[in-house]
Protein backbone atom coordinates (compact mmCIF):
# COMPACT_ATOMS: atom_id res chain seq x y z
CA UNK A 1 0.00 0.00 0.00
CA UNK A 2 1.21 3.62 -0.91
CA UNK A 3 0.99 6.74 0.29
CA UNK A 4 -0.55 7.67 3.73
CA UNK A 5 -1.52 5.30 6.25
CA UNK A 6 -5.07 5.18 7.12
CA UNK A 7 -5.67 5.15 10.69
CA UNK A 8 -8.56 2.17 11.86
CA UNK A 9 -11.34 4.00 14.29
CA UNK A 10 -12.11 1.47 16.56
CA UNK A 11 -16.29 1.22 18.04
CA UNK A 12 -15.82 0.67 21.59
CA UNK A 13 -18.89 -0.34 23.36
CA UNK A 14 -21.21 2.72 23.90
CA UNK A 15 -24.13 2.67 25.57
CA UNK A 16 -26.16 6.08 25.56
CA UNK A 17 -29.72 5.56 27.31
CA UNK A 18 -32.33 8.50 27.02
CA UNK A 19 -34.44 7.93 29.93
CA UNK A 20 -34.61 11.45 30.21
CA UNK A 21 -37.76 13.21 28.47
CA UNK A 22 -35.37 15.10 26.92
CA UNK A 23 -34.84 15.37 22.96
CA UNK A 24 -30.82 14.28 22.84
CA UNK A 25 -28.97 13.16 19.54
CA UNK A 26 -28.54 10.16 20.97
CA UNK A 27 -26.01 9.09 18.44
CA UNK A 28 -23.93 12.03 18.03
CA UNK A 29 -23.28 11.44 22.05
CA UNK A 30 -22.25 8.32 21.18
CA UNK A 31 -19.98 9.39 18.65
CA UNK A 32 -18.72 12.00 21.20
CA UNK A 33 -17.80 9.18 23.89
CA UNK A 34 -15.97 7.38 21.35
CA UNK A 35 -14.31 10.41 20.29
CA UNK A 36 -12.71 11.42 23.52
CA UNK A 37 -12.15 7.71 24.75
CA UNK A 38 -9.83 7.48 21.63
CA UNK A 39 -8.19 10.38 22.34
CA UNK A 40 -7.57 9.58 25.62
CA UNK A 41 -5.91 6.24 24.32
CA UNK A 42 -8.53 3.73 25.96
CA UNK A 43 -8.38 0.28 24.99
CA UNK A 44 -10.66 -0.77 21.98
CA UNK A 45 -12.91 -3.01 24.34
CA UNK A 46 -13.61 -0.43 26.53
CA UNK A 47 -17.18 -0.43 27.96
CA UNK A 48 -19.16 2.86 28.93
CA UNK A 49 -22.83 3.54 29.68
CA UNK A 50 -24.19 6.68 29.74
CA UNK A 51 -27.72 7.77 31.41
CA UNK A 52 -29.52 10.36 30.65
CA UNK A 53 -31.75 11.15 33.12
CA UNK A 54 -34.76 13.40 34.53
CA UNK A 55 -34.24 15.92 37.20
CA UNK A 56 -36.29 13.73 39.88
CA UNK A 57 -33.94 11.05 39.30
CA UNK A 58 -30.58 12.56 39.33
CA UNK A 59 -31.60 14.29 42.68
CA UNK A 60 -32.36 10.70 43.76
CA UNK A 61 -28.36 10.37 42.70
CA UNK A 62 -26.58 13.07 43.80
CA UNK A 63 -28.55 12.60 47.31
CA UNK A 64 -27.26 8.86 47.34
CA UNK A 65 -23.80 8.98 46.47
CA UNK A 66 -22.70 12.82 46.99
CA UNK A 67 -25.13 13.40 49.90
CA UNK A 68 -26.12 16.40 48.13
CA UNK A 69 -30.01 17.74 47.84
CA UNK A 70 -31.33 18.91 44.11
CA UNK A 71 -31.04 18.24 40.94
CA UNK A 72 -26.82 18.05 39.27
CA UNK A 73 -25.76 18.80 35.86
CA UNK A 74 -23.81 15.21 35.38
CA UNK A 75 -22.42 12.17 38.20
CA UNK A 76 -19.79 9.91 36.93
CA UNK A 77 -18.93 6.02 38.91
CA UNK A 78 -15.76 4.63 37.68
CA UNK A 79 -15.86 0.34 37.54
CA UNK A 80 -12.51 -0.87 36.91
CA UNK A 81 -10.55 2.16 38.22
CA UNK A 82 -8.80 2.35 34.34
CA UNK A 83 -6.35 5.69 33.37
CA UNK A 84 -5.13 6.61 30.04
CA UNK A 85 -3.01 5.11 27.71
CA UNK A 86 0.54 6.30 27.04
CA UNK A 87 1.69 7.55 24.05
CA UNK A 88 2.76 4.73 23.26
CA UNK A 89 0.57 2.07 24.42
CA UNK A 90 -2.85 1.64 25.05
CA UNK A 91 -5.05 1.73 28.16
CA UNK A 92 -6.04 -2.03 30.04
CA UNK A 93 -9.28 -2.71 28.51
CA UNK A 94 -12.46 -2.44 31.15
CA UNK A 95 -15.49 -1.27 32.37
CA UNK A 96 -14.94 2.17 32.31
CA UNK A 97 -17.85 3.33 34.34
CA UNK A 98 -21.10 4.88 34.49
CA UNK A 99 -22.35 8.54 33.69
CA UNK A 100 -25.61 9.96 34.69
CA UNK A 101 -26.05 13.42 32.69
CA UNK A 102 -29.67 15.27 33.18
CA UNK A 103 -30.32 17.46 29.84
CA UNK A 104 -32.48 19.90 31.67
CA UNK A 105 -29.84 21.02 34.11
CA UNK A 106 -27.80 20.97 31.13
CA UNK A 107 -30.49 23.49 29.38
CA UNK A 108 -31.04 25.72 31.99
CA UNK A 109 -26.75 26.20 32.46
CA UNK A 110 -26.35 26.19 29.10
CA UNK A 111 -27.75 30.00 28.72
CA UNK A 112 -25.15 31.43 31.53
CA UNK A 113 -22.33 29.33 29.85
CA UNK A 114 -22.91 31.58 26.58
CA UNK A 115 -23.19 28.09 24.56
CA UNK A 116 -25.83 25.73 23.32
CA UNK A 117 -27.60 23.14 25.08
CA UNK A 118 -26.16 20.26 23.02
CA UNK A 119 -22.46 22.14 23.72
CA UNK A 120 -23.42 21.85 26.94
CA UNK A 121 -24.29 18.30 26.82
CA UNK A 122 -20.73 17.76 24.98
CA UNK A 123 -19.36 19.02 27.74
CA UNK A 124 -20.50 17.61 30.40
CA UNK A 125 -20.46 14.32 28.54
CA UNK A 126 -16.54 14.33 28.37
CA UNK A 127 -16.52 15.99 32.05
CA UNK A 128 -17.68 12.72 33.37
CA UNK A 129 -15.43 10.89 31.56
CA UNK A 130 -12.60 12.73 32.39
CA UNK A 131 -13.97 12.26 36.09
CA UNK A 132 -13.77 7.75 35.18
CA UNK A 133 -10.47 8.61 34.36
CA UNK A 134 -9.44 9.61 37.76
CA UNK A 135 -9.08 13.70 37.13
CA UNK A 136 -10.74 15.84 39.58
CA UNK A 137 -10.35 19.60 39.69
CA UNK A 138 -10.68 19.46 43.51
CA UNK A 139 -7.50 21.82 43.99
CA UNK A 140 -6.47 24.49 41.74
CA UNK A 141 -3.20 22.16 39.98
CA UNK A 142 -6.11 19.70 39.41
CA UNK A 143 -8.76 22.04 38.04
CA UNK A 144 -6.43 23.43 35.20
CA UNK A 145 -5.01 20.07 34.19
CA UNK A 146 -8.89 18.28 33.78
CA UNK A 147 -10.38 21.48 32.31
CA UNK A 148 -7.54 21.70 29.70
CA UNK A 149 -7.66 18.46 28.71
CA UNK A 150 -11.92 18.88 28.75
CA UNK A 151 -10.90 22.19 26.52
CA UNK A 152 -8.88 20.14 23.92
CA UNK A 153 -10.95 16.62 23.90
CA UNK A 154 -14.08 19.45 23.25
CA UNK A 155 -12.10 21.45 20.48
CA UNK A 156 -10.66 18.83 18.70
CA UNK A 157 -14.33 17.09 18.42
CA UNK A 158 -15.64 20.64 17.24
CA UNK A 159 -13.05 20.65 14.43
CA UNK A 160 -13.72 17.00 13.48
CA UNK A 161 -17.65 17.63 13.11
CA UNK A 162 -16.09 20.42 10.83
CA UNK A 163 -14.02 18.10 8.81
CA UNK A 164 -10.81 19.23 10.14
CA UNK A 165 -8.97 16.93 11.58
CA UNK A 166 -6.88 18.21 14.36
CA UNK A 167 -3.85 15.10 13.92
CA UNK A 168 -3.68 17.06 10.33
CA UNK A 169 -2.93 20.72 11.34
Amino acid sequence: MCGRARRVLTPMNVDVLNESGADVDVVGLTRLCRFAMRRMRLHPATELTVRLVDPDTIAVLNEQWMGKKGPTDVLSFPMDELTPGKDDELADEGYLGDIALCPQVAEQQAPAAGHTTQDEVDLLTVHGILHLLGYDHAEPEEHREMFGIQGRLLLEWQQAAAGVDPEDA
